[in-house]
């Protein structure tokens, strides 16, 4: 499966109301078998999935890469797609999953770069020297791995509060109370590495 489409269906907007099958009937069609629908599908929302994923990965060929595999990973998955909210909003959930484990698995691997896109001046001075910087990052593993999720997302990644709770799929006031716990394990791991240096 590739984000090519195959073939394109008529849109209902293009040749009149009920002219073209709406989402779920491509879906329907997929399920059987009918993988022009599911190309169709790819058309329809390419763009959106590449948008998400550029806000997770922060980089375009990254994000492409990512919404490619988003899309692989949907078609294997669409038969436990049962239409509770629409597809848009299923792919966006399947797009933040695999951003988020492509994510995890670069910081086991130490290949997220250390580089907050929030402004964290607020809750302490940010770090001025590289190699702090860089043992900040290292620490971050060491936390527990939801914290460890949200932290690198927020602050590595710049991901908004909004789209952590949305991947997720918590509330967004568990959510917060998670951050809280988060930086707070943060600080005792970098106070007792670096000395009392502090960030978050």
């Amino acid at each position: 499966m590739t984000m090519e489409a195959v073939r394109t269906y008529p849109l209902a907007s293009e040749l009149g109301a009920d002219a073209g099958p709406d989402d779920w009937q491509l879906v329907s069609l997929s399920r059987a078998g009918d993988t022009a629908a599911f190309s169709e599908l790819v058309r329809r929302h390419q763009h959106v999935v590449f948008n998400v994923a550029q806000r997770y990965m922060r980089d375009m060929g990254l994000a492409e890469d990512m919404a490619q595999e988003a899309f692989l990973k949907a078609f294997r998955l669409l038969r436990g797609f049962r239409g509770e909210c629409s597809f848009r909003s299923w792919m966006y959930r399947v797009t933040s999953s695999v951003c988020l484990t492509e994510l995890n698995r670069r910081r086991r691997r130490g290949e997220v770069e250390f580089e907050p896109h929030h402004d964290v001046h607020a809750e302490g001075p940010a770090p001025t020297d590289t190699d702090f910087a860089e043992q900040i990052r290292a620490c971050i593993p060491r936390l527990p791995e939801r914290y460890a999720t949200i932290i690198t997302l927020y602050y590595l990644q710049g991901v908004s509060y909004e789209d952590i709770a949305q991947a997720l799929e918590i509330p967004m006031g568990t959510l917060k109370t998670w951050m809280f716990r988060a930086r707070r394990q943060l600080r005792r791991i970098v106070e007792k590495e670096l000395g009392g240096h502090g960030w978050f």
